[in-house]
């Protein structure tokens, strides 16, 4: 990997890890299209523990609080009423379905799914299905009506996400409006749900990382890795004041239509033989 390749995929893990676009896709896309060559799903995982630093310290006095609460909850049943403790809870049990499918269907995730084939089709399908969302969804609850349904269907909703060209954060924004939540609920469960799977599966591909996966892969050195999560790190912490704001009073059919460019670009690019589809 050269250093230009490490800073540019960091700023793209950054710039598209909390935006409803898919990280993992962009990264595949990048590597293809400037680079002829993949980064790899391993290189995705590390860098997204930049990402969800971010997450640890923008939204640090959420998390130290719901930790707390969930940990005197166990012992303290007078607690267990509070949104805090449930909430402790909505996230372990959303979590569970990505760390299951992750597992089941590793060598999948990192092969078979990084087709650019599959990369661009899935932008678009579920580019449709998020502006279904956006026009269905009624946005009439808030955390405050948040139960453990909702935190189920966005856990399963987050394990789609393997499949680069889903998108975490849009999988689960989708979901979250299907159930009628605020754009901004679905989005804070959203950061708060990633945390354990996210750092999990970087922390296990930490070694993968730097051994070549397929012919084809490009190997980052240690620096490099350091550098693009860092990259990744900053810029992800930008972009998650930037949507929760954004959020707030926009909707999210700019996603959409960029969705759609970016996936038909892709196609287009493979069915003209400019790029390779593995």
């Amino acid at each position: 990997m050269t250093w230009i390749e490490a800073i540019v995929l960091g700023i793209v893990q950054g710039l598209t890890e909390f935006l409803p676009v898919s990280s993992s896709g962009h990264l595949r896309i990048t590597s293809a299209i400037f680079f002829d060559q993949d980064a790899g799903a391993s290189f995705t995982a590390v860098t997204q523990l930049g990402t969800e630093a971010a997450v640890l310290l923008y939204f640090a006095k959420d998390i130290w609080r719901i930790g707390r609460t969930w940990t005197v909850g166990i012992w303290d049943s007078s607690v267990r009423s509070s949104l805090d403790y449930r909430m402790g809870w909505y996230v372990i049990v959303g979590s569970i379905p990505i760390g299951l499918f992750g597992f089941l269907f590793k060598d999948q995730i990192r092969e078979t799914a990084r087709n650019l084939w599959v990369v661009a089709t899935t932008l678009i399908v579920f580019a449709f299905i998020l502006a279904f969302a956006e026009y269905w969804g009624r946005q009439t609850r808030t955390l405050k009506d948040f139960r453990m349904r909702d935190g189920v269907v966005m856990g399963f909703a987050q394990a789609l996400a393997l499949i680069p060209g889903v998108s975490r954060s849009g999988a689960t924004l989708t979901f979250g409006l299907f159930l009628n939540l605020t754009r901004e609920t679905a989005a804070r469960y959203s950061f708060l749900l990633a945390i354990p799977a996210v750092v999990m599966s970087g922390i296990f591909s930490l070694g993968d990382v730097f051994e070549p996966a397929a012919p084809g892969t490009s190997v980052p050195s240690v620096a490099q890795m350091v550098v693009a999560t860092l990259i990744a790190f900053a810029v992800g912490y930008a972009a998650i004041a930037w949507l929760l704001r954004y959020v707030a009073h926009h909707t999210l059919y700019v996603f959409v239509l960029y969705r759609v460019a970016v996936g038909t670009l892709v196609l287009a690019l493979l069915m003209t033989g400019t790029i390779s589809a593995t």
